[in-house]
């Protein structure tokens, strides 16, 4: 049974062929849920794009990003995230911190990642057999986010175990795997790290950038900083973790794709966007509709749910060519994984930085590699990825 409000369903191998149906008989698709409102599924690559494009009509504020329905208590947490708010409020946020995560600043960490990336492959290249998610997407992540916030190296782990809970909520061995609560955890962190950070000559790094950001002619507050902190990494390490590993799953079951890569490097680009189209991290993101409105024909009342489902507009056959293909060569690649219009990924040149700087490196590191078993997928409405990708590693290509 179709119910693209499960958890369950994405797990199964009918989740593309069933958003190509959909996209040709029913683009705007009405799904009840269990206990709570249905919500409208934008799967059409124009109709994502509409949506994303008109906040003034679909709201993240009114009820948030998630298809779940938050308490109020939640919700009036998550207001403080910029993910969360809309235009003007979002503007006046956002533009203070777009130039601090511009690709000219984000490009100035490549080479203490590039050293940092190194390290971490050849540890793994002596283990032999590793899981690609856990242990080397989900680390080189949080690496990034350290390397990015100027934060301390050892403090990489616990990053990234946050931010996996905190995003994990659907996956029960995800959430289990710690005691405590994540989230809360992660954003103490954050503040107690810009207090102390106030305290100290100036670092060349986003967190000092951040920290001199004004607002309305006002620096922002310690809390402000922490939410801002907690966005960036849940998101930030989230999407770079699975946008590392199910891109390796891919290359890894298009062999003929990977030897290409191999032995022509100037590939990784267009190859990287591919993944992004083909792996988006994330299946969707909600809104609200503010007012009677349509989507793609299709009419919405005030106070619906709307998703923009970017894991099928990502594959509409209407803008990609032959879209259900990996292609590493497609150009041009107009995919949403990073959204569009107002909020449009602030991490976009991390997230691209970091999984370039693997893949290059990966290249060089590990001559062969591949799948040791069968990968697991996590279970969950949001995240579009891999619990465990078990891979086995050698420096002997024959």
């Amino acid at each position: 049974m179709t119910d693209l409000a499960s958890a369950d369903w994405y797990l199964g191998d009918h989740v593309h062929e069933t958003f190509a149906g959909l996209r040709r008989t029913d683009p705007v698709h009405w799904q009840p849920m269990t206990g709570e409102p249905g919500c409208w599924f934008v799967l059409r690559h124009a109709d994502a794009v509409h949506v994303s494009r008109h906040p003034e009509l679909f709201s993240s504020w009114l009820r948030g990003i998630l298809l779940e329905d938050p308490d109020e208590a939640a919700l009036a947490s998550a207001r403080q995230m910029l993910l969360i708010m809309d235009p003007p409020l979002h503007s006046s946020y956002r533009q203070p911190l777009a130039p601090h995560f511009a690709a000219r600043v984000i490009g100035a960490m490549e080479e203490r990642l590039r050293l940092r990336t190194r390290a971490l492959l050849d540890a793994a290249l002596e283990r032999g057999d590793v899981d690609l998610s856990h242990d080397v997407a989900a680390p080189m992540a949080s690496e990034a986010i350290t390397v990015l916030m100027g934060l301390p190296h050892d403090d990489a782990p616990k990053i990234r175990v946050w931010a996996e809970v905190t995003l994990g909520g659907q996956d029960e061995e995800v959430v289990n795997s710690y005691d405590g609560h994540a989230a809360a955890d992660m954003l103490t962190y954050a503040m107690h790290w810009a207090a102390s950070r106030r305290a100290e000559p100036r670092h060349d790094d986003v967190t000092s950038l951040l920290l001199e950001t004004t607002f309305d002619g006002r620096p922002m507050t310690d809390l402000e900083f922490g939410s801002f902190f907690l966005q960036l990494v849940t998101a930030g390490n989230d999407t770079t973790r699975t946008l590392i590993s199910t891109g390796m799953v891919e290359l890894l079951t298009h062999p003929d794709q990977l030897a290409a890569l191999r032995t022509d490097r100037s590939l990784v680009p267009t190859a990287l966007e591919e993944i992004l189209r083909y792996c988006n991290p994330v299946h969707y993101m909600r809104r609200t509709a503010t007012r009677d409105t349509e989507v793609g024909g299709t009419r919405v009342a005030a106070g619906d749910k709307v998703a923009i489902c970017y894991t099928s507009a990502n594959r509409d056959e209407t803008v990609f060519a032959g879209a259900q293909r990996f292609d590493i060569r497609r150009s041009p690649n107009p995919h949403l994984t990073f959204g569009i219009g107002a909020h449009f990924c602030l991490g976009a040149h991390v997230a691209r930085l970091s999984a370039r700087v693997l893949l290059e490196e990966l290249l060089v590191a590990w001559p062969a590699i591949e799948l040791a078993s069968e990968p697991t997928r996590i279970r969950s409405n949001l995240t579009n990825g891999y619990r465990r990708v078990p891979v086995r590693l050698t420096d002997d290509v024959d």
